[in-house]
Formats: C-alpha cells, sequence, structure tokens
C-alpha cells in the first residue's frame, strides 16, 4: 500500500471527514483532544519507549489532516518516565493536571504499575503497547487500562513449551531483575516448567539491574548444570549476562523475553548476541497497514522502527476509533467502545476484552540470525 492508499483508508476509517488542516501557530487554540504518550524517552531503555512516540505522532499527524476526531484536532501531549516507577507516579500527575484524558503507555510494567492508580482516579483511559505484566488486567483493579500486547503468562509459557518441546532442555535457569516485569515473567517461568514434570528449574535467581558484573550468577549458571536459561528483564543486563556466559564458553541456551528483542540488545551484545532466543509480538510484516506504517517510518527516519512502533501504531489508533465510534470524549463511552468496536490495525483487526487485554494478539519466538532477529516458532 503506498502512501496515498494509507490515507484513503485512514479516511475510511474514521468516515467523511472535512477539509485538509493548515498548520498555524494556533494549531492548538481551539478546543482540542488531549492524548498523553508516556514512557521511556530517554536514558537506556529509550529504545523501547520512542517507537511509540514516532507511532503516535504519525496517526495523529494523519488524522488531524483529514480534519480530526470528532471534528476536533488531536494534540499529543508526550513526557518521559525513563521507564522507573518514582517517575511515572509524576509522569501521570503532569499529564492529569493537563486534563489529558486517554493516554498511550506506560511502556514498562513497573512504571505502568506505578502510574494507573493515578489515572484511575482521575479517569483516566490508558492504552499500552508494551507492559505484559499480568496483574494488570487480570487482578480487576485498573478498569482504566488496556494493552496492544500479549501478557506475560502467555510469554512465560511460549518460552518454556519451547526449551521443553523444540530444545529438548531437562535443566533449566530462570532468572530476572528484580522488577515487576522480569520477576513476574520469571515466576510464571517457573511455574509452567514445574507444571510440565518434564524439566527442572535448577537455579532461581534475582540479578542487580545496571550492576557491571554478573560473573558471580554466570558461575552459579554453569555449576547448576543448566542446559538452557530463561530470563527475564531488558536488554542492558541481558547483553552483558550473554557475553560474559559466551566468553567462559559456555554453550547454555539463551531465552529472553520482547524486554530483549530489539535491535539494540543485538548492539551491544554483537557477536555474543548469535543464535540467542527470544518472545515477541507475532510477525504481521506481510499486512498492508504494517507494510505502510514501516514504510512510513523508515522513508521519514531512514531506519527501521524498533520495539512496540506497531503495538503503539494499534494503540493509537484504537483510541482514536473507540473516541470517533462513541461520538463522545466520556470515559464510560470510549470504555464501552474499546470493547465492542474492531479496529483496523497493523496488528490486525482487534478490539478488547473486559480485563483490558487485546483480542487477537500474541507471541512469537524470535531467534538471532545473522545480527538480525528471525521468527521461527
Amino acid at each position: 500500500m503506498n502512501r496515498s492508499g494509507f490515507r484513503k483508508v485512514l479516511a475510511a476509517f474514521f468516515g467523511v471527514v472535512v477539509t485538509v488542516f493548515f498548520a498555524s501557530a494556533d494549531v492548538f487554540a481551539a478546543d482540542t483532544i488531549k492524548l498523553g504518550v508516556a514512557g521511556a524517552h530517554s536514558g537506556d531503555l529509550a529504545s523501547y519507549g520512542l517507537p511509540t512516540v514516532k507511532a503516535a505522532e504519525f496517526v495523529v499527524k494523519e488524522i488531524n489532516a483529514k480534519g480530526g476526531v470528532l471534528g476536533k484536532q488531536v494534540e499529543l501531549v508526550v513526557e518521559d518516565d525513563v521507564c522507573k516507577p518514582e517517575v511515572a507516579t509524576n509522569t501521570a500527575t503532569k499529564l492529569v493536571s493537563q486534563n489529558v484524558k486517554f493516554v498511550i503507555g506506560h511502556i514498562c510494567s513497573g512504571a505502568t504499575k506505578a502510574a494507573l492508580g493515578i489515572y484511575k482516579d482521575a479517569k483516566v483511559i490508558v492504552i499500552s503497547p508494551s507492559a505484559t505484566n499480568p496483574e494488570l488486567t487480570q487482578s480487576g483493579a485498573y478498569p482504566n487500562f488496556y494493552r496492544t500486547i500479549a501478557s506475560d503468562d502467555a510469554q512465560a509459557k511460549l518460552e518454556v513449551d519451547f526449551a521443553i518441546g523444540k530444545l529438548k532442555v531437562k535443566k533449566i535457569a530462570v532468572l530476572h531483575d528484580k522488577g515487576d516485569y522480569g520477576k513476574g515473567l520469571a515466576e510464571f517461568a517457573k511455574k509452567f516448567v514445574d507444571e510440565s514434570k518434564k524439566a527442572t528449574v535448577v537455579l532461581f535467581e534475582g540479578i542487580t539491574p545496571g550492576a557491571v558484573d554478573y560473573s558471580a550468577v554466570v558461575q552459579k549458571i554453569k555449576h547448576s548444570g543448566a542446559e538452557a536459561v530463561i530470563y527475564g528483564g531488558y536488554h542492558p543486563e541481558a547483553s552483558s549476562i550473554i557475553a560474559q556466559m559466551r566468553k567462559k564458553k559456555m554453550k547454555t541456551y539463551f531465552i529472553s523475553d520482547d524486554g530483549v528483542k530489539d535491535a539494540t540488545f543485538i548492539k551491544v551484545a554483537g557477536k555474543y548476541a548469535e543464535g540467542v532466543y527470544a518472545t515477541g509480538p507475532r510477525d504481521t510484516s506481510k499486512n498492508p497497514m504494517t507494510v505502510a506504517a514501516n514504510d512510513l517510518f523508515k522513508k521519514t527516519y531512514g531506519a527501521d522502527a524498533g520495539a512496540f512502533y506497531l503495538n503503539g501504531y494499534a494503540a493509537t489508533l484504537a483510541v482514536l476509533n473507540a473516541i470517533q465510534k462513541a461520538g463522545s470524549t466520556d470515559y464510560d463511552a470510549v470504555s464501552k467502545a474499546l470493547t465492542t468496536q474492531l479496529v483496523e490495525t497493523p496488528l490486525g483487526k482487534i478490539k478488547f476484552d473486559k480485563r483490558g487485554d487485546a483480542i487477537g494478539v500474541g507471541f512469537s519466538i524470535y531467534q538471532v540470525q545473522k545480527g538480525n532477529y528471525v521468527e521461527i516458532n
């Protein structure tokens, strides 16, 4: 689909539109629909958050050029939380204070959880492209929360099934970074290994994020006799651990999550990334909307989009579609539309279940092959 075709899709998607909106100094002087974008926009994990900002910018630019939503322009309000819970609460407070009623984000599960209570009290609808901790939807504590990515229990189950069923390992070391995301995934992985009766968790260990040296835990992995490591966490620590393992000539399989399925991991780990497995959102690269969205990013920035870009794109389309379908920015009306109205996205046609999980999305197994992640299962 070319750029013209992509615009036609969006035009049809949001119904009959009015005249093209020309930018001026007072673009947002009139009443607007404010859409917050919260996540890691700086620091080590910016490669996870910035693609969502770009995705939201692309979608909003196209929508505004065709008259906006409900006849109003959409105004982006971008706030950085550095993926830290203690910063995320301030981020949420800032957005609420600016009368933002809809937020795309946050990116990391810990930061998301820290912010959700503030949004809930303010009746702000939040759609994350990447916060996978199961508790965020399964606890029922956050009826204002939705996500365009599957949860960690599904991710952990896929990793364990792959390790036992495909790699045929019997001894597994499970590591995590002690955070809501990493530890939660690791606990599910341990649970699924134990339930399988076909393998044993020989080491369950939390590491300290940001440490320079992980030789102690690498030595524990070696002494445990583990044939595979399942790691819950993000790419900075994973790249360091795998490098130290390979330098010790350890051939132990390394399996991780969507926090590691990122080009930055490959860049940092270098040659040691080769052969690493990681779960990530299913490949939808043949979807016409995906092709158009990816081409737009590459044409604009001269590079591939990176992690969670398509999930962020889908989240932005979903909330704006829900507002349009609801005919209002009312919290209850938009919430109902999110769970009843299908929306065409780069992830396919989706809507949300009553818990807030997206129906129609899931994970695949990827492996680093010749410096790139390749979907293999």
